[in-house]
C-alpha cells in the first residue's frame, strides 16, 4: 500500500505513532520502500502531548527520536498534537521547545483557542516552530506563519474528521497556498484519510487546482 501510495503523492503523515511508537525496524522498511524525495511526516505520541502535556519531556522526546531517525533524509516534520480543551501555558510549552533537536521541522497543532495569543505566536516564531493551520479554529492568526515552511491538516467538512470539500473551498485554499509559497521553503498539506475515500479525491482536486495556478502565474511572469 506504501510504496503505491508513493508513486502519487509525495509525502504523508503518520498518525499511528500517536498511538503507539513503531520500533526501529519498522521505519527503516518505510524508508526502503519509498522513493527518493519522499517525505515522512510523524504525529509524536500522545503520551508525550496528551498524559505528560509536554511535562518531564526529555526522556519520551530522546525515544521517539532514537526510532523516527531511521527514516533518515525522509524524515520531514514531527507533528505535536495538543489535547483539546488544554488552556494554553506558555512557561511549559517554552521549555519543551528548548528540548528538541535542533535543525529539524517542528508543528504543533492547537486545540484550544486560549494559545492563540500573540506570546505564543512568538515563541513559535524564536524557535522556527510552524504554527499546524487547520480547519477546526477561526482565531484571527490561525493561518499566520511562524517558521520557514507551514504545515496544513484537512481535517473534514463535517467537524467528524470526515467529509468531502467541494471544488470553491478547495479553490480559496489554493489561493492561500499560492500566496504563502513565495515565502516558505515547504508547503506540507494532508487530508484526514476517512471511510469515504475523500481524502485521496481531495489531494488529487487540490493539487490540480495548484498546478494550474502555478501554470498560470508562470506565464504571466514570462509576459
Amino acid at each position: 500500500m506504501l510504496a503505491w501510495y508513493a508513486r502519487e503523492f509525495h509525502t504523508v503523515e503518520v498518525n499511528n505513532s500517536f498511538y503507539r511508537l513503531p520500533e526501529e525496524k519498522t521505519f527503516r522498511d518505510w524508508a526502503e520502500i519509498v522513493p527518493p524525495g519522499f517525505i515522512f511526516a510523524v504525529k509524536a505520541s500522545r503520551f508525550l502531548t496528551h498524559i505528560k502535556r509536554l511535562k518531564d519531556a526529555q526522556d519520551p522526546i530522546n525515544l521517539f527520536f532514537s526510532r523516527a531517525k531511521h527514516l533518515g533524509s525522509r524524515l520531514g516534520p514531527v507533528l505535536f498534537q495538543l489535547p483539546p480543551k488544554w488552556k494554553s501555558d506558555l512557561g511549559r510549552l517554552g521549555e519543551f521547545l528548548a528540548l528538541l533537536p535542533k535543525k529539524l521541522q517542528y508543528a504543533i497543532e492547537f486545540r484550544d483557542e486560549s494559545w492563540y495569543t500573540e506570546q505564543i505566536r512568538d515563541l513559535l516564531s524564536r524557535h522556527n516552530v510552524a504554527l499546524c493551520v487547520h480547519d477546526w479554529h477561526a482565531a484571527d492568526w490561525a493561518r499566520d506563519l511562524t517558521a520557514n515552511f507551514t504545515y496544513v491538516r484537512f481535517h473534514g467538512t463535517s467537524g467528524r474528521y470526515a467529509g468531502n470539500y467541494p471544488d470553491d473551498l478547495l479553490n480559496n485554499w489554493a489561493g492561500q497556498i499560492q500566496s504563502w509559497a513565495s515565502e516558505l521553503s515547504e508547503i506540507y498539506l494532508y487530508f484526514n484519510n476517512d471511510v469515504g475515500g475523500h481524502a485521496v479525491r481531495n489531494a488529487r482536486a487540490l493539487r490540480t487546482v495548484l498546478q494550474g495556478l502555478a501554470l498560470a502565474s508562470g506565464r504571466d511572469q514570462a509576459a
